[in-house]
């Protein structure tokens, strides 16, 4: 499955470089969700939710009544998951509240999976450095996605992996990175962060790992015609 991104903050769609820089700003989502007819889900991404300062609910909620979604973005509570669903998610993305800097935060994981169930729920493991990183990449922790993939897969339907090295950059991403990721979980995997050619999609979709693109089809880099052809 390739996976189209919308990521939100102050009410528009936005692609960053590293989760830092500001490369481009899109004011109408309906526009990126018209292009995005044909894929079968859409990966929304609050980012004022995940930097805790605000949220744009409304802005969730109306891509959600328009294409499957799944999303993620501040999901620091079970009460929050619960929104994102209720918004019309089909599944809810979380990250950083999944992890303690020493492990996972199992407390947090099985309360969220006996409230709306591992089918709904998609964790993230974002990688710098070949360490996870949380809250917006800013803080590593001393474990590897490779370390922590089975024991996180009570908790979950699949994860979404970010090489974060190269998001945004165009790049490419870590080809290795994701075969070892997906020898090492039946689950379903996304991969993000540099994919920027149609050869790194092929590559991908070749191992059985989604690919979720931004920064590559905002620029032109990716024909949305011929990723669409792709998954005919």
């Amino acid at each position: 499955m390739i996976v189209p991104c919308i990521d939100l903050m102050d009410g528009k769609v936005v692609q960053l470089v590293q989760g830092r820089e500001k490369a481009l700003e899109v004011e109408s989502a309906d526009e990126m969700i018209d292009r995005f007819s044909g894929f079968p889900e859409i990966q929304v991404i609050d980012l004022d939710a995940a930097l805790g300062r605000g949220s744009n609910d409304d802005l969730v909620r109306h891509v959600a009544s328009r294409a499957v979604t799944r999303v993620g973005g501040g999901v620091r509570s079970v009460e929050r998951a619960r929104t994102l669903l209720e918004q019309g998610a089909r599944k809810v993305i979380v990250g950083t509240s999944a992890f303690t800097t020493t492990g996972i935060n199992e407390p947090f994981l099985g309360a969220l999976r006996d409230a709306v169930g591992t089918d709904k729920i998609i964790l993230s493991l974002d990688s710098k450095g070949g360490r996870i990183v949380i809250k917006g990449w800013q803080e590593a922790t001393n474990f590897t996605a490779e370390q922590v993939l089975r024991s996180l897969e009570p908790y979950c339907s699949g994860f979404l992996c970010t090489y974060v090295d190269k998001e945004g950059m165009m790049q490419g991403t870590d080809l290795d990175w994701f075969r070892r990721l997906r020898a090492a979980t039946g689950l379903e995997i996304t991969a993000a962060g540099g994919i920027t050619t149609l050869d790194d999609v092929r590559a991908l979709l070749a191992m059985n790992v989604r690919a979720a693109l931004g920064m590559a089809i905002y620029t032109g880099r990716l024909s949305l015609a011929e990723l669409r052809a792709e998954i005919r």
